[in-house]
């Protein structure tokens, strides 16, 4: 198989992951997990430059921090296919005692987690603090972040975008999942972000836009321009527009999804429409 169809058969198993670990519980948000399937995918599969195992400091590696931490069922499906814990684990997603939370947690030890992301609007502060500690350990490696549109409507996050620029933190490029949609209905509904591109570039970042972020290709062409305008002085953004619940079409173009199981035979249907010839199960 290419690159490109080994990558979408990677992206086909992490949405049945998806399906089923949120199914088993009744409990966790498909939605937005769905709908940054590719991107986490190109993330860990292809782009990052990632060392054997796992170490919180992330010397001599690139790092990833996951800020809108409810979408943690894309997470840990790709962290346990990409080696960092044993896929049968995912079976545990959100029981008693497990180490797979509904938000990413530290205190477990969980392999690939590195910071505990359930309040919204601090995860990119983070990235930033991991981006300033490379550079003062000359690491050239690179921070990764990933925030949520709506979680943009958090303060602490303009803090940290105007610290960033004003800091010449270059190192880190931060994607913007826009999908357009929070809990409670669409972004613009509930607190419109405006021109979202035009206020990072006012912050002084360069921003790059995918605007078909459910597609492997692209979401590769977009992410190595990213990558190319590192260390140039400014820090990076990303903005991947994405459709919350992709790949499954009753999950699609609407909010309700953000935060909700299928049922026995929804799950049915979305598996359909997720077909896997050989899938390895847990």
């Amino acid at each position: 198989m290419s690159d490109i169809q080994q990558l979408t058969k990677f992206t086909t198993q992490v949405r049945r992951d998806i399906l089923r670990m949120v199914h088993a519980v009744n409990s966790g948000h498909p939605g937005g997990s769905l709908g940054c399937a590719e991107f986490f995918t190109v993330l860990y599969q292809h782009l990052m430059d990632r060392k054997p195992g796992f170490d919180m400091d992330g010397i001599g590696e690139d790092i990833f921090f996951l800020s809108n931490g409810h979408i943690s069922p894309v997470f840990y499906s790709v962290l346990a296919r990409s080696g960092y814990f044993p896929v049968k684990e995912l079976a545990t997603f959100r029981k008693l005692n497990s180490r797979l939370q509904g938000h990413p947690t530290t205190h477990e030890g969980l392999p690939g987690v590195r910071m505990a992301s359930g309040s919204l609007g601090q995860g990119l502060s983070v990235a930033i603090g991991a981006a300033q500690a490379k550079k003062l350990n000359k690491d050239k490696h690179l921070v990764y972040a990933l925030c949520g549109d709506g979680e943009l409507q958090e303060g602490q996050n303009w803090e940290a975008i105007m610290y960033a620029s004003a800091k010449g933190v270059d190192n880190l490029i931060a994607t913007i999942d826009l999908n357009g949609k929070q809990i409670d209905g669409t972004t613009d509904e509930v607190l419109s972000m405006g021109n979202v591109k035009a206020k990072f570039e006012a912050f002084d970042w360069d921003v790059v836009e995918i605007k078909e972020g459910n597609d492997i290709e692209a979401i590769i062409a977009g992410m190595t321009h990213a990558k190319s305008l590192s260390g140039k002085g400014k820090p990076v953004c990303v903005l991947l527009h994405t459709e919350m619940g992709h790949g499954v079409d009753f999950m699609m173009y609407t909010h309700a999804w953000h935060g909700k199981a299928p049922n026995d035979e929804q799950l049915e249907k979305a598996l359909v429409q997720n077909h896997l010839e050989d899938e390895i199960d847990y």
